[in-house]
Formats: structure tokens, sequence, C-alpha cells
């Protein structure tokens, strides 16, 4: 069920993303008068096949879905000849090079839109997620330098204000990229706010990924020792406790955080434990004897069956969602490009780079979590392939757009030899490039 899962979701997403690239380049190439042949979703031999308006358009859905394409009237591309003296002015080739520059910059410029459009829906809807709280930097990582402590809520990033925790992810990961010394605003357990400096530049960016972040000593931490949910039938559900007890010294000890209850049970298999316990104002006592949990390392710990982790539906009106969905489209495309840059020059690894296996993984794991999860990923997966269609790549968007800029510079378009050259090398690119993501694929799944 889950494989099934996965496929129907990542087949739903790579259509959805086509089209809405494909008809990017149709509604351009409509506007400018030129007369569109054929609207293809996928490649390879027709599973579907529709005409239909005053230009009898194919509208068709091919076998391998893995692209797409609009193909419109051209006196370059055999197929159209002979091209009727009428539709002459509405050739492709025929149109001037900033209308030809529009229609190509047209596809990835709506998978852009589209994530705009997903992220609004995203911040109108709102989703649940933990606040940007932090648990304990390991000793001597730029976290612990900082002066982060567990139990720290962070409230502002570089004058961006924080309001969850893939909010502090997502400030991270562009400041990582960037290399630069963050001004992070915090307030602990108490109350008590403070300015902190954390430098950024010795985090290794080779792997962007949990592991980075795990070096660089911000990992989410569970906050204050209150009772956020109980495993039914667990040690602690059956010795009384309650969601909204704040735990506040376990045999005398005191604990500040919900770290600290979590190190004291793991540490204490079979031991009978007095808890003290604030409940409506009123203090209270509970015993508790933890029971063994066995990990997959061999390793025997205290279990009791609590979960301290605070959840909030983070929200925004539709203005101020309009603005932060923008905002989230630009800063990931950026990041995206400057991430390439860092793969071209060596400064991060090619480990980065993601294949259809893993993009299929993420689609069917987000469909199970629920429908803000998938939409995440589709607005994300929508401004990779917009990002990617730009660069300047023969076969790619960005390629004719290099084309286009020699042409204004040169007063002519490229030589069509120089074209069929640039052509086979842009193709080598990609089947290198996809080669490449395919191992990075296999070698996660095999690991």
């Amino acid at each position: 069920m889950d494989l099934l899962t996965t496929i129907l979701a990542f087949l739903l997403a790579l259509g959805i993303l086509i089209m809405v690239h494909e008809l990017g380049h149709y509604w351009v190439a409509r506007q400018c008068g030129v007369k569109v042949l054929r609207f293809s979703v996928g490649f390879g031999r027709p599973l579907y096949r529709r005409v239909s308006g005053p230009d009898r358009t194919e509208w068709v859905v091919s076998a391998i879905p893995y692209g797409g394409y609009v193909k419109m009237l051209d006196e370059s591309d055999p197929d159209c000849a002979p091209v009727a003296a009428a539709d002459l002015p509405r050739a492709f080739n025929r149109q001037p090079v900033g209308k030809r520059a529009a229609i190509v910059v047209a596809g990835p410029a709506a998978n852009l839109l589209f994530a705009v459009l997903l992220y609004w829906l995203i911040g109108v809807m709102g989703t649940l997620e933990p606040p940007p709280v932090v648990g304990p930097p390991p000793e001597g990582t730029p976290a612990a330098q900082a002066g982060l402590a567990d139990g720290d809520l962070v409230l502002d990033f570089d004058g961006q204000t924080l309001r969850s925790w893939s909010d502090l992810r997502w400030a991270l990961l562009r400041g990582g990229v960037e290399g630069n010394a963050a001004r992070i605003s915090v307030r602990d357990l108490a109350g008590n706010e403070r300015i902190l400096r954390l430098d950024l530049s010795s985090a290794r960016t080779q792997d962007v990924d949990d592991v980075w972040f795990e070096h660089l000593g911000v990992v989410r931490g569970a906050g204050a020792p209150v009772v956020r949910g109980l495993v039914a039938d667990e040690v602690a559900a059956k010795a009384g406790l309650a969601v909204g007890d704040r735990i506040l010294a376990i045999d005398g000890i005191g604990v500040r955080t919900a770290t600290d209850v979590t190190n004291i049970v793991r540490a204490s298999v079979g031991k009978t434990q007095t808890w003290e316990l604030e409940r409506d104002g009123r203090k209270e006592r509970r015993t508790v004897t933890p029971k063994p949990l066995t990990l997959t390392d061999g390793r025997t710990i205290g279990r009791v069956g609590i979960d301290f982790l605070e959840l909030q539906t983070v929200r925004y009106g539709p203005i101020e969602a309009l603005g932060r969905a923008a905002s989230r489209t630009w800063d990931t495309s950026v990041f995206s490009l400057r991430m390439v840059g860092r793969m071209l020059d060596g400064r991060a690894s090619w480990r980065n780079l993601s294949g259809p296996v893993s993009i299929a993984d993420v689609a069917g794991q987000t469909a199970r979590i629920g429908l803000v999860a998938y939409l995440s990923f589709l607005a994300l997966v929508s401004i990779s392939l917009g990002v990617l269609n730009l660069l300047p790549i023969p076969v790619l968007d960005g390629g004719h757009l290099l084309y286009y800029a020699v042409e204004i510079v040169k007063g002519s378009p490229p030589s069509v030899r120089t074209m069929a050259v640039a052509q086979r090398v842009g193709v080598g690119m990609l089947i290198l490039l996809t080669a490449l993501a395919l191992y990075n694929d296999l070698t996660r799944l095999l690991s």
C-alpha cells in the first residue's frame, strides 16, 4: 500500500508540475499570437489525445511522464513544412526576439508563481508546527559557543521574526550557505531575553541535511517539562499523570527542561521514583517506575510514555500570507542557485543532488502525512523545476534564452551548426546529471 501511495503521489506531482510549466509556455504563446500545434504532458506514445480550438490544437497525455512540451508552428521544424502563407505571421521563428524570450521564460515563471500560490494556501490554511525551541547543543559546536542553551526559544534571526521550527531551519540553511555570523534573539524558560552571535562560517555545508544541523549544534528541543501527551496504558498514564502537568522534580532533583526529565528516565530502568508535579496550581506527587526499552543498537533505556513536544497552529492573514509566500519562493530560488554554484566550485557536495527515486520517496512520505505536507513538497519541487529550467544549458529553457541573448548582442541568431553542437552538449550534460542523481538516490536507498 505504501508503494502504491508513493507511485501515485509521484505521478500526480509530475503531472501537475509539468502541466503548470507547459501552460505557462502555452498561454504566453497564445497572447503573442503564435499558433500552438500540440500541448503534451509526457513523451513517447500518446495514451490520450484530444483536438480542440480554432487552431485544432492537440492535447496529449503520453506514456513517459518525465517531462512535456508545447509544439508551436515553426518554419525550422520539418514536421511543420510547408507552412501556409496565411500562417507565416503566427510562426514562432517569425516573432521578435523579445516575444520568443517571453514565451520561453513563461514556463519557469509559471512554476515559480505556482509555488507562491501553494505557499499562500499553506499560510492561510495554517500548519501545526513545533515552536523554534532548541535542545542542548553538543559541546564545541557553533551553537554551544554562541551560548544557546536547552529550552531557549529563538525569537529572531538576523531581523526575521521566527514562529516555528521550520522557520528556524530555513533561516539556518540560508545563513549556512552564505557562511556569515547571524545575530539571534532568544528567550530562556525563565522569560529572560538575550542577544547571541551564531557563527555559521565554521559549519560544513558540503552536505545540507540533518547531519549538517547536528554539526552546527542546533537540535530541536522539547522546552519546558510540561506533559503534552500520554501514551495509553504506558507507565506515566497508569501512574496518574495528565496532559498539562508540569514536572518539578524527580526524587528530589529539580528539573528545568523536558530534556532533564528524559535523561533521568532513560537512566532509571526499573527504578521506582517519586515525581513532584504542578497541576492547576497545586503540587502533587506520583510514583513512577520506568520500564525497559531495548534500542536497535542493543542498549536498554527507561521509558514512561510521555510526549513533551509542544505544537502550535501557525496561520497568517491573506495579505501577510501572500508576502511571505513570495518571499519564501524568492529565497528558495536564490538558495537553489547558490547551492548549484557551490557544487560547481566544490564548496558543496554533489551528494545534495536528488533524482526521481528520492523525489518519489518524499512524495509518498508527504502524501501519507497530510495535505499541507504534500502541498509544501509540490511548492519546493515546482521551484526546483523553475530554477533548473532557467540554467543556461542547451535543450533547457535557459539555453534558449542564452541563444536569444547572443542574437541580441550579435544582431543575428547563432548558426545552425553551433546550435546543433550545443544541443548535443546539453543532452550530454543532462544525461550526466540524471545519472549522478540516480546514483545518489541508489546510494541513499542502499544505506
